[in-house]
């Protein structure tokens, strides 16, 4: 086929890709019902008081009211809060078990609805998996270690029903296709956050000799006599396409150079535990990664690395409520824009052998224009949580969104909290106010689910947040680290 003609099917697999997953923004299962006389409330961005949330049970069709979470705000926040295992971390890191017959053994993965999805996609692939029992000296927070064995893969197809419920299912296409030389894997779903499309994650397999085609909703990848090394250049920064690249390549034919590639955490943890399962690889944490394709991949025993973006959170909602809370093992070196940004609003960040420690008490918050960047820059999953620090700061704060082009959606409902927020396209121009006012919310999406909780802390009165299931897959045992430095907060069930 000609380079034109290549082209175009490219571009016909983009435009697909684009629409399927315009078309499944809304989470699955899920029924938004307006109250009688106040649909323009519900329209205009999922109120809480003027919508009933539910999720219809696939078992049974019954319809039951999701867990809420209110929050009395006030409090200040004193104590410690241990640092849960990375959820990015860990999905990448139980997916690479995929690529070898031995056991991989991860520890401090955290306890999250995102993890036990992806433990079902797993053994719905073949993969066996056991989770240690608790030990002396433990707590709920603390992560637990998961062994899994991928001895036998049965099926190589990843169906809607799994991977439509949270988007790093999708990565399963490249060991799957490493391993076996093909993969039917569902186009992904998870939050609605802008189209995310993947085609880069498919012009990575491409570039490896893959040849795909998409067939109802799913891609369906081939590669009869294995994947072949060779160059990767991403137009633009990308985790999911980097974690893809260097699943497809470690037991690639040659070597693999991987160009503007992803600096993130989490992808150099990822090329980590595959060196310790014998892979080749060089510039981990670096914009150019080269891999030298080995033969086979043994097991390993690898511990997932603390989560950023939990502990970038904990300590924005410490600097938002105020008070002297520890994050215990939280490594700063992993967010560093971050603690800086929310040192210049006026916390006090400070490193200890224990972890970081944030410490405001009677200082009134400056503000602090922000940007959202690739690694080493501020990343997006924290924008939401500084946009609600920054409502309470003294004069006008500027935060650009550069990465999605739809994550502005919490916007609305800190609004009824009483932020006062515009818009202009990829910039919110935060105008702080003297006090927040609780009231009943709608999470969003994951990330933006827990700007309400920060804002709902400094809030007067009671809030209670809505579709908490949100949290539930991002956040491991949030209410319990929040009540014990002295947050009132409670789960509401039914």
């Amino acid at each position: 086929m000609s380079e034109g003609g290549k082209q175009r099917d490219r571009e016909r697999l983009v435009k697909a890709l684009r629409d399927n997953l315009r078309r499944r923004k809304a989470s699955p299962g899920e029924i938004v019902e307006p109250q009688a006389g106040d649909g323009a409330a519900a329209q205009a961005g999922g109120r809480a008081e003027a919508a009933i949330v539910k999720r219809r049970s696939a078992q049974d069709g019954k319809e039951t009211v999701v867990d809420r979470i209110k929050i009395t705000g006030g409090a200040k926040l004193n104590g410690t809060i241990p640092i849960s295992g990375a959820k990015n971390a860990a999905l990448p890191l139980m997916i690479a078990s995929l690529l070898t017959p031995y056991t991989l053994e991860l520890e401090n993965v955290p306890r999250l609805a995102d993890v036990q999805t992806l433990l079902r996609i797993l053994a719905n692939h073949g993969v066996d998996y056991a989770v240690n029992g608790k030990r002396p000296g433990e707590k709920a927070e603390t992560g637990q270690t998961l062994r899994l064995t991928a001895a036998s893969i049965v099926d190589t197809t990843a169906p809607y029903e799994l991977v439509s419920k949270m988007r790093a299912g999708f990565w399963v296409i490249a060991p799957l296709l490493a391993r076996l030389g093909e993969a039917r894997v569902s186009l992904p779903g998870g939050c609605a956050i802008g189209t995310r499309p993947v085609d880069l994650l498919i012009m990575a397999l491409e570039r490896l000799g893959a040849a795909i085609e998409i067939e109802a909703g799913y891609v369906v990848a081939k590669a009869p006599h294995g994947l072949k090394g060779a160059e990767i250049v991403f137009p633009k920064v990308t985790v999911g396409g980097t974690h893809t690249a260097l699943m497809g390549a470690v037991t690639a034919e040659g070597t693999s150079v991987i160009r503007n590639a992803a600096r993130e955490p989490e992808v150099t943890d990822l090329a980590r535990c595959l060196v310790s399962m014998g892979a080749r690889i060089e510039g981990a944490g670096s914009s150019t990664i080269t891999v030298h394709g080995v033969a086979a991949l043994s097991g390993a025993r690898h511990a997932v690395l603390p989560d950023r973006i939990e502990t970038g959170t904990y300590a924005m909602a410490a600097a938002m409520a105020g008070g002297d809370v520890l994050l215990e093992g939280a490594r700063p070196d992993l967010l560093q824009s971050v603690l800086d940004a929310i040192a210049q609003a006026g916390a006090e960040i400070s490193v200890t052998n224990e972890g970081v420690r944030v410490r405001r008490n009677g200082e009134g918050l400056s503000p602090v224009d922000i940007t959202t960047n690739p690694f080493p820059g501020f990343p997006t999953d924290l924008q939401a949580q500084f946009m609600a620090l920054m409502s309470r700061a003294r004069g006008t704060s500027v935060i650009r969104e550069t990465i999605f082009e739809n994550r502005f959606m919490h916007v609305q409902e800190l609004a009824r909290l009483g932020a006062r927020i515009r818009l202009d396209g990829d910039a919110a121009y935060v105008e702080g106010v003297e006090r927040l006012n609780g009231a009943p919310v709608m999470a969003t999406d994951l990330r933006a689910s827990v700007s309400l909780v920060i804002g709902a802390l400094a809030a007067e009165g009671e809030t209670l947040i809505n579709r908490v299931y949100h949290l539930d897959r991002g956040f491991e045992a949030l209410e319990s680290k929040l009540s014990r430095c002295g947050a009132q907060i409670e789960r509401l069930s039914g």
